[in-house]
């Protein structure tokens, strides 16, 4: 092969490697299933007023941090009140979930308490406010949207630190299934998916 044939035959690679390219950058930018995605698309959702952030008037609040969990709802089977013979019904037990940051880089976990925790330094317990502020999901078949604050007698630490307002929205399953438990022994774990946010009260 000459030296100006072997030039043509790059040539003719070019175009071709250009597309290949173009085609991964494409399939990139339409990625639509990545923490950094999902907690994009949070940002553009009409919160209902029942799970909103106060405002605060007149210095108002500070997100301090948006995660987005992927885990499970934990559920254990429970005797019915009152039914005779006995009858079951699942009942909430914990969630599970990794939490990942908006660079999609995994930063924590949420389980029991319920808690959120990055690290030792930074973790907080929520609980719900009294009457509890919840909103059905959009999406018949997911767990409702909730607005939680911290656990009385649990301080948060660290990023949490003055945290006020721990919102659940852009939820994904999780809901207990239709199928009612036969006995008390059956436990199970439901797939799901949310976006947590964290805000605080500027001073």
């Amino acid at each position: 092969m000459t030296q100006q044939q072997n030039h043509y035959g790059k040539l003719w690679l070019f175009p071709f490697l250009l597309t290949i390219v173009a085609s991964c950058e494409k399939d990139k930018d339409n990625n639509t299933d990545t923490p950094a995605h999902h907690i994009a698309e949070s940002e553009k959702l009409a919160i209902p007023a029942a799970v909103t952030v106060p405002d605060n008037p007149p210095a108002g609040n500070t997100r301090v941090a948006t995660y987005y969990a992927v885990g499970v709802q934990k559920y254990k089977a429970q005797v019915k009140a009152g039914s005779n013979p006995a009858t079951y019904e699942w009942v909430f037990v914990a969630p599970q979930a990794d939490l990942y940051d908006a660079t999609n880089k995994k930063a924590g976990s949420h389980s029991a308490g319920p808690t959120w925790q990055l690290s030792a330094m930074d973790s907080i317990y929520g609980q719900h406010f009294s009457p509890a502020k919840t909103a059905v999901s959009p999406d018949v078949n997911s767990i409702d949207w909730l607005l939680l604050m911290p656990k009385n007698g649990k301080t948060p630490t660290g990023i949490f630190a003055n945290v006020s307002y721990i919102q659940r929205i852009a939820t994904k399953g999780g809901k207990a299934p239709a199928t009612l438990p036969v006995n008390a022994n059956e436990t199970v774990n439901v797939e799901y998916t949310a976006v947590y946010r964290f805000t605080k009260k500027n001073p």
